[in-house]
């Protein structure tokens, strides 16, 4: 992975993605005494930063591709979904059935053909392998694929530029982190553009498999992948590709609870006005609950939330 790959990808994202904002809210800054600084990736199409790399992805397969395949728990699916049907291909998302109604509903309105696998006992690589073999489709992975994470990597050179414009050249960048596509991009563009801006990664606790991976040196695994309210974040084991590029570029990961998440997403509606999914706001958690620089940036990654799981943070903690 090189910065000329992320900014090929940028090319490509001109005109098709959003540049989305970097928002402050001083009072969310005086609660929690240091400034806070949001990139609200919820505002991208799809309702996720995942649009990014897949129109990354997608808009660099070869003439004569037939169709493609994702593996997603929603927003990679959604963003491939309509990614490929921009480009006239057929598209195939393989989710877990416990996905959030909300995203299996919008993966099918942007014109892909869902295909439903239990989590705790189907072997999700097994069954997408062999839909890409009888339909001869290609495997656009969630993370581990080089045009997906420098299409992720976009975020990066957008917050470069926007923490220079606010006056920012020093600071921790919290990143949502499953396989760790999203972070690593991120890392890479901030190494050629804003080096003193420093990517740090923030899972689920219970599900810390990329904190424990760059804290050891070595790739570990999570025991599950199901029991996280945080749903989006929820990957066995880091990236092949990923870990890597954030062992050598990356601080310490951190966690966050999902009290905390719901707390955060309750948070970015009253500061904000934004709507966040769990897994979308463990950033902003870690921003709220974790000692951190002043400033700290955090990226809000998606709002694909269900109505239950907004509805419960607004109850709990607005």
């Amino acid at each position: 992975m090189t910065p000329a790959q992320i900014d090929a990808a940028a090319q490509r994202l001109k005109g098709h993605a959003r540049v989305t904002p970097l928002l402050n809210a001083p009072l969310l800054d005086a609660a929690f005494g240091k400034r806070i600084f949001l990139k609200a990736e919820c505002l991208q199409l799809t309702g996720s930063f995942k649009f990014r790399g897949a129109w990354s992805a997608v808009s660099a397969l070869p003439p004569g591709t037939r169709g493609v395949l994702a593996m997603s728990s929603g927003n990679h699916g959604q963003g491939v979904a309509l990614a490929a049907s921009r480009h006239g291909l057929t598209a195939v998302v393989v989710m877990p059935a416990d996905a959030p109604q909300v995203k299996i509903a919008n993966t099918r309105a942007y014109g892909a053909e869902v295909v439903l696998y239990d989590r705790a006992t189907d072997d999700r690589d097994t069954l997408a392998a062999s839909l890409c073999a009888d339909r001869g489709l290609t495997l656009i992975k969630p993370f581990d694929d080089a045009q997906v994470i420098a299409g992720q990597g976009s975020v990066g050179l957008e917050i470069a530029t926007q923490a220079r414009d606010a006056g920012i050249d020093a600071a921790q960048v919290l990143v949502c982190c499953g396989g760790g596509g999203l972070s690593s991009g991120i890392a890479l563009a901030l190494e050629a553009r804003a080096p003193g801006l420093r990517v740090h990664t923030v899972e689920p606790v219970g599900f810390d498999d990329m904190a424990r991976s760059l804290a050891s040196g070595t790739d570990q695994r999570n025991a599950t992948t199901t029991g996280s309210i945080c749903d989006a974040t929820l990957t066995p084991t880091p990236g092949t590709l990923t870990l890597p590029i954030l062992h050598r570029l990356a601080g310490p990961g951190m966690t966050v609870t999902d009290d905390q998440a719901l707390h955060a997403m309750a948070l970015a509606f009253t500061h904000f006005r934004l709507v966040l999914e769990p897994g979308g706001a463990v950033g902003l958690a870690a921003a709220l609950f974790h000692p951190t620089s002043d400033p700290v940036i955090c990226v809000a990654s998606g709002g694909n939330t269900d109505p239950a799981s907004f509805a419960l943070a607004l109850s709990r903690f607005a």
